[in-house]
């Protein structure tokens, strides 16, 4: 009956250029030449296949008639902007593939909806740049393809709110760098490939932050050589480092990679090989490809390889007689040296035999002037002196270096002009060098400089004119020093500011009024977590821009409601783990029309106001007050937006008047965890469980009617002032009720749209 009834709804809906299939659910719109999403298709479609169109642009809520697809293919169909809260109806969706478009952004927004995501397609697109936030909605996706774009940077905390990944695939970019945190926060990733690249050191500190990776592929990146402990990751089983340029390798190199038990060094420039420390259950090790001369020198591998049961794969490239010899079968006694004329000379015929033969694969470095004990590559547009020792700041680099890493030196102090001739530099890498001033104009000239990254040092001031000189600075890190107080001063010489980073600081004030409005008044970003505030005053974060606020880890005591006053377009508050006991009435009341994100988890809040979360309606998407002494929580039934809830480990009190939340949580789809704390025979049961609740007033509906509009509390409940101090005692619940009222529903405001960054200003050595 349902079939049937089903069938000539399905059939009406069909657009007229579709294939719809009602039995599977699915409809195919492949290669019609469509510039927008067909309205017509049938709301409990499941899987839409849109292939090879012309729609170019995915304009805000382009899928809300579809809201139960769980597989939507977008490939080959000229996507060139995904405009924010294009996907924000798709909360089943589990695969979408976006491959083969010409997308160049990922904005902070564009993902936001997608909060069942478990597989991402963005490979073979134009994407050059990752704003920051720009996958924090989704929290269950297990694979991101990101090869075959043009990436040539990842900065830190890129990836940020991935919490269940598996595989990211970073292959065919242009990566020559990558941020120490590019990958924090990838506690799940157990694959990562991030070969042809451009690559030329390995990034030991970036992937010590990945605890869990078992595979990596570094190969085809033009590396040279790989120093001591160069590979530190304790779970990694196979690493590819195969068609690099390595020419010599540490035996320490992977000494703190102790389960490899495959390793590919196949089509590289070794000769020789030392036995390698570290790796207890290593089976396989790949040497094709490699000119290894078998001679004396051999044996320590040879004798390493057997006492292991490694079996090494490859062949002899001399002396003659031993020529194309496989490794594993050539016997120690075989491995002679001549003496050591015969044997230069044996070795120089060969190489002038090898250059007459072979065509050149590779041309040549060109040789380059660059400071002492520092390494420059003209063609990457890279130069590095990092963990030199230097005392001063390097100076000759080639004019053309956009990126210059001199982190971990022992500069303690920058003077003005310290970076003379690197007008083109866009990324400038200072922690971690013991820096505790920096004069006026100590990055004067430095007028491309984009990324400034001086985390890590002793600063604990900053004067107005410290980085005058440098007007298109973007994206500044400050985390980690000593600042006691918010830099503004510092910061109205930086009219394109975005992002700030100052966390793990000491900063316990952030005064005065009107903060951002006097500088940085384009911030899209602010980070202080991890510092001492206990004080903000009112209007400090005015902005029509600031998107991004995270307070968590501080020490404030209430919701910092009036210096939000002006915060328009803020969507993501983090206010975890301050000491915030209660949260009072209209709490989040000057940012409801645009939060999208809030966060206040581990803050011992022991009571919410009914009327705390007022003015959240549709667009609040996550919510999570995990780790509280919360016995209730506020009603939840207006806050129809919601894909992310977290209200574990609250010990809440199942008891009629925690009625209208079991309501809420039984005609939501969403997963909602939430467990009883008291009465003490209920404690731990999931309150979606329990039966208590069947014994309260109107605790049932009427037949086919869904509960939308929950139970009120009785007035015993309401707190008796607008006061923001906890009260002392709880009300007990009286038997009389109050006529249930409709909750009202705020009209979203248009808020101000951030400025974007032109990443085609910027060429691909960055």
């Amino acid at each position: 009956m349902i079939l049937a009834y089903m069938s000539p709804v399905e059939t009406g809906r069909c657009p007229r250029v579709c294939s719809c299939d009602s039995s599977k659910l699915t409809v195919a719109c492949t290669g019609k030449n469509l510039t927008e999403v067909p309205p017509t298709i049938d709301e409990i479609t499941v899987k839409l296949d849109l292939r090879n169109n012309d729609l170019q642009v995915l304009p805000r809520g382009a899928f809300l008639h579809t809201p139960y697809l769980t597989h939507l293919n977008l490939q080959r169909c000229n996507i060139m902007t995904v405009r924010e809260g294009a996907f924000r109806s798709l909360g089943r969706v589990v695969s979408l593939n976006l491959a083969y478009n010409n997308i160049e952004v990922l904005y902070q927004e564009s993902f936001d909806g997608l909060s069942s995501l478990k597989e991402l397609h963005l490979d073979h697109n134009r994407v050059e740049e990752i704003q920051p936030g720009a996958f924090t909605q989704l929290g269950f996706l297990n694979m991101l393809a990101l090869n075959h774009n043009q990436l040539v940077y990842i900065p830190n905390m890129a990836f940020q709110g991935l919490h269940n990944i598996k595989w990211l695939r970073l292959s065919h970019n242009s990566l020559n760098n990558l941020a120490t945190e590019a990958f924090a926060g990838l506690f799940t990733l157990n694959r990562l490939s991030v070969d042809h690249n451009e690559l030329q050191f390995f990034p030991t500190q970036t992937m010590t932050r990945l605890p869990e990776v078992k595979r990596l592929d570094m190969s085809y990146n033009p590396m040279t050589y790989l120093g001591e402990e160069s590979v530190s990751m304790a779970k990694l089983t196979h690493l590819y480092l195969d068609h690099m340029s390595l020419q010599d390798l540490s035996d320490l190199a992977l000494s703190q990679a102790p389960l490899l038990s495959y390793l590919d060094l196949s089509h590289n420039q070794l000769r020789y090989l030392e036995p390698l420390s570290g790796p207890k259950q290593l089976n396989s090790l790949n040497l094709t490809g490699n000119r290894i001369y078998c001679n004396c020198y051999l044996r320590p591998l040879k004798e390493w390889a057997r006492r292991g049961g490694v079996k090494l794969l490859g062949s002899c490239a001399g002396p003659a007689h031993l020529s194309d010899e496989p490794l594993q079968a050539v016997a120690p006694p075989e491995l002679r040296c001549r003496s050591r004329e015969e044997m230069l000379k044996e070795e120089f015929e060969e190489q002038d035999e090898t250059k007459e033969s072979a065509a050149p694969t590779a041309k040549p470095k060109q040789k380059v002037k660059c400071p002492d004990n520092c390494d420059c590559d003209v063609e990457a547009q890279h130069a590095t002196c990092e963990g030199r020792g230097h005392t001063k700041v390097p100076r000759g680099f080639p004019p053309k270096i956009q990126l210059l890493d001199l982190r971990s030196n022992h500069f303690h102090y920058l003077p003005a002009s310290s970076f003379p001739g690197t007008e083109q530099v866009v990324s400038l890498h200072l922690e971690l060098c013991k820096i505790h001033e920096i004069e006026d104009h100590a990055f004067r000239g430095m007028k491309s400089l984009f990324y400034l990254y001086l985390s890590d040092n002793d600063l604990t001031s900053l004067s107005p004119k410290a980085f005058a000189g440098a007007p298109e600075l973007t994206y500044l890190h400050l985390e980690g020093n000593r600042l006691a107080q918010f830099p503004t001063s510092a910061l109205t010489l930086l009219p394109n500011l975005l992002v700030l980073h100052l966390e793990r600081n000491t900063i316990s004030k952030l005064e005065p009024t009107g903060l951002l409005s006097s500088a940085a008044a384009k911030l899209t970003g602010l980070y202080l977590t991890n510092n001492t505030i206990t004080t903000i005053a009112e209007r400090a974060f005015d902005s029509a821009y600031l998107g991004t606020l995270h307070l968590d880890s501080n020490q404030l005591t209430e919701v910092p409601t009036d210096a939000l006053s002006g915060a328009s377009s803020l969507e993501e508050l983090n206010l975890s783990r301050n000491s915030i006991r209660w949260v009072g009435p209209k709490a989040f009341q000057p940012v409801s029309q645009s939060l999208t994100r809030l966060y206040m988890d581990e803050m011992g809040m022991k009571k919410m106001s009914r009327d705390s979360l007022a003015g959240l309606g549709t667009g609040l998407r996550t919510l999570t007050v995990q780790g509280n002494q919360l016995e209730e929580l506020p009603d939840l039934s207006p806050l129809t937006g919601l894909e992310v809830v977290d209200l574990r480990e609250n010990p809440l009190l199942c008891d009629c008047p925690l009625l209208p939340l079991r309501r809420w949580m039984e005609n939501v789809s969403l997963e909602v965890t939430a467990t009883c704390g008291h009465p003490p025979e209920l404690r731990g049961q999931s309150v979606k469980d329990v039966h208590v609740f069947k014994s309260c007033p109107d605790s049932s509906s009427p037949p086919g009617v869904r509960p939308l509009t929950p139970h009120k509390p009785t007035k015993a409940n309401k707190p008796k002032s607008n006061s923001l101090k906890a009260p002392k005692a709880r009300a007990k619940p009286a038997k009389t009720k109050e006529k249930p009222q409709k909750p009202t529903k705020a009209k979203p405001q248009k808020k101000p749209k951030p400025p974007t960054v032109n990443k085609k200003t910027l060429s691909k050595g960055i």
